[in-house]
């Protein structure tokens, strides 16, 4: 990761637009101020060395981020708030476009959620006739390497919410996304029984760090 200076962000950013900006420059757009003797860019540059991407950085611990200095509650209150803000962005734009047609913006999404949890999450998303979602819920938790899934409390929730159909998605901690044989097993016990109930399983999205295993494009569901 080189540390050059050229146009300052923000004037970049007026200039060419948000999307010419690298990760040192919008960090450094929310950080606004370095440390002593140590300017913005620097510490932003610093700051993604240190956590090796923007996405491990912003998923840190403030105990974390304090290590390196330059970064107080304050900065890192704002920070937080970022990453929120990012994660209710991608989640209103699933409830407004069809899914099937938009596939790149679950994966961000699930993405944003569940790639970097330490453990595994087992999340759900229960959609509409028309492939919009309702609703998404983590609906169950596990370990490093495993989570156990009841696939009657999943169909118990998509007739609660009147879901038409259902996207899975959990993730693996080791970054991983290649599924299991665990995860094929589980995943034909969920179709059965969701096709008992005349729900639609759309899809089970492996989420590694970076990557995305899809069952529907490999034929498995």
């Amino acid at each position: 990761m080189e540390y050059v200076v050229r146009l300052p962000p923000r004037e970049k950013l007026m200039k060419y637009g948000a999307k010419a900006l690298t990760d040192v420059e919008l960090l450094a757009l929310f950080l606004r101020t370095g440390k002593r003797g140590v300017p913005v860019l620097m510490l932003s540059h610093q700051l993604l060395v240190h956590f090796g991407s923007l996405r491990a950085l912003l998923s840190a611990e403030l105990v974390q981020i304090r290590k390196i200095g330059g970064i107080g509650v304050a900065k890192y209150a704002e920070l937080s708030a970022i990453t929120e803000l990012a994660c209710r962005f991608h989640s209103s734009e699933l409830a407004e476009m069809d899914t099937l047609n938009n596939p790149h913006v679950v994966r961000q999404f699930l993405q944003n959620e569940l790639a970097s949890e330490e453990r595994e999450i087992f999340m759900v998303l229960f959609l509409d006739n028309h492939n919009r979602v309702i609703e998404h819920q983590r609906m169950f938790s596990g370990t490093l390497t495993h989570v156990e899934v009841y696939p009657r409390e999943v169909v118990r929730q998509a007739i609660k919410l009147n879901a038409a159909s259902v996207i899975f998605a959990h993730n693996h901690p080791s970054g991983r996304a290649e599924p299991s044989r665990a995860d094929q097993l589980i995943t034909q016990r969920l179709v059965e029984s969701c096709q008992f109930m005349d729900i639609r399983v759309l899809d089970h999205l492996v989420i590694g760090r970076g990557e995305t295993v899809s069952f529907a494009e490999r034929g498995w569901i």
